[in-house]
């Protein structure tokens, strides 16, 4: 199913596919109902766009107004469709584009702080566990205020014991599950988050 960008500069702009089954690109409906939550935050934002695969993610989020975003991917074919979909969107000028390995990347000593981080990583592999864990344990990647989101198969969810980020929200749309992490202040570290609001999926 083709993909593009919904909304903003870009608003329209068909992007291409990532040959293989190596990514798994989120559905425009998911991504439409991301950047509904996450609102006008958006404008001047910075964003880590971690396992980017096609790069919808990150493209969508400077199509409306984010000022940069550092693209990382470990597969040669993600990268060079990354580099297409900047091309084909015009936004090439306001992204970086990393062939990394992701906890490689965040293993280094941060060079900035990102106001979103997007983790979607193959599935059923546990590795946006690991990630979560690692900024957890070392959150200077993402800025004080900043939000990390998760995206994983519904079937892949399960608690992890975090002491630096809280969960404070998740939505479901089908096969896709959207969880919604915060750093926490000093003071409330180490005490337990609240449960989720649970809202009606769509249908």
């Amino acid at each position: 199913m083709p993909i593009r960008v919904i909304s903003g500069r870009a608003k329209g702009r068909k992007l291409k596919m990532v040959p293989g089954d190596s990514t798994r690109p989120v559905m425009d409906r998911v991504k439409e109902a991301l950047f509904s939550i996450l609102g006008p935050a958006i404008q001047g934002s910075t964003w880590l766009d971690l396992f980017a695969g096609t790069g919808s993610i990150g493209i969508e989020a400077l199509s409306r107004g984010a000022e940069r975003v550092l693209f990382i991917d470990n597969d040669r074919m993600a990268i060079r469709t990354i580099h297409e979909n900047l091309e084909i969107t015009g936004l090439a000028g306001s992204a970086d584009v990393l062939r990394a390995n992701a906890f490689e990347y965040l293993g280094r000593r941060a060079a900035q702080a990102f106001e979103y981080i997007y983790i979607a990583p193959p599935q059923y592999k546990d590795m946006w566990k690991e990630v979560l864990l690692h900024l957890d344990e070392n959150p200077a990647p993402l800025a004080e205020d900043g939000v990390v989101i998760v995206q994983i198969d519904p079937d892949e969810a399960e608690d992890v014991p975090l002491h630096t980020l809280a969960l404070y929200d998740e939505r479901s749309y089908g096969k896709t599950l959207l969880r919604f992490y915060e750093r926490l202040s000093a003071e409330d570290e180490d005490v337990e988050p609240e449960t989720p609001l649970e809202e009606p999926s769509p249908e």
